[in-house]
């Protein structure tokens, strides 16, 4: 039987795809994803801490607005002291909005990967054009407050119209996160030609795995340290990316953030593993481009 195939990337079995480093030589890309996120007061889209609240309730928007006011700068803290660092997947409102927060990120001169302009909406929604001035608009604030323009996208929730990977390559991006469909990089088909997508977690990802699949702070850290070191078992035979993505009103708070910090304080003793490439998704992108063919997705 015939069922509707995605009109992205074909089939690739991983054990038959040409083999690659990553510089240094390493086996393994590992990088940490910080979810940084506004949310419209009293309406639109938002996470719940449970499947019962209501996204525009007073609550709701005090317990994630926690993530800016205060999540953000434990999670800092705890990355300043193991000597981490990270890529800030932005909504461009905050750059608008929380000064803070900028100036603090602007000091890390990490990367900044566009998240639309807020999580209170989804970009799927939206007709070609609206979507396509949404990512110049995107572009533009986190230029103006970062003096980087974003080579990387994420959507709010992950979300797509049909044409979002067309339009970010037409408008200059040069990866998306949106795909969580393999632990390497694979291109994608576009109309203006291949579109890296990097590894992004679905699942060693705060948001769902605290939210909607009800783990526990001490479940999702003894997850990443599971993940990262069968990962760097795998990678031994092919080259592969690790990433965990968090977010500042999840992990940000304290009896979370212990769990966070334990998990990273055990990767950290792999710091000078030569199998291990500590980066950012832009890197991974940039190195994925310089060494890989189209043809081979």
């Amino acid at each position: 039987m015939l069922l509707p195939s995605n009109p992205r990337y074909a089939y690739s079995a991983l054990p038959s795809r040409p083999t690659f480093e990553w510089p240094g030589g390493g086996n393994l890309a590992f990088y940490l994803a910080l979810n940084v996120e506004q949310f419209a007061y009293g309406r639109g889209m938002g996470h719940t801490p449970h499947n019962a609240a209501n996204p525009a309730d007073h609550r709701i928007f005090a317990w994630r607005d926690y993530g800016l006011r205060v999540g953000i700068w434990h999670i800092l803290d705890v990355l300043d002291r193991l000597g981490f660092s990270c890529c800030h997947l932005m909504n461009s409102a905050v750059c608008e909005n929380y000064p803070e927060v900028v100036a603090r990120l602007r000091e890390r001169g990490e990367e900044i990967v566009g998240h639309g302009r807020t999580n209170a909406e989804r970009q799927g929604d939206r007709f070609e054009e609206d979507e396509r001035l949404l990512l110049r608009n995107v572009a533009d604030t986190i230029a103006g407050a970062f003096g980087q323009t974003p080579k990387g996208w994420m959507g709010p929730w992950m979300s797509e119209s049909p044409v979002t990977p067309d339009l970010l390559k037409e408008e200059g991006y040069t990866y998306i996160m949106d795909w969580p469909c393999d632990d390497q990089p694979i291109f994608l088909a576009t109309r203006s030609g291949p579109l890296v997508n990097v590894p992004y977690p679905i699942e060693l990802n705060d948001a769902p795995a605290i939210l909607n699949r009800n783990h526990t702070a001490q479940e999702f850290g003894d997850m990443m340290i599971d993940q990262f070191e069968m990962m760097l078992k795998l990678s031994e035979n092919y080259p592969l990316v690790c990433g965990i993505s968090l977010h500042t009103f999840i992990f940000g708070s304290p009896f979370r953030l212990r769990h966070l910090e334990r998990a990273l304080t055990h990767i950290a003793r792999y710091r000078d593993d030569k199998r291990l490439w500590f980066t950012s998704p832009g890197q991974i992108a940039d190195h994925y481009q310089s060494v890989a063919s189209p043809v081979q997705a």
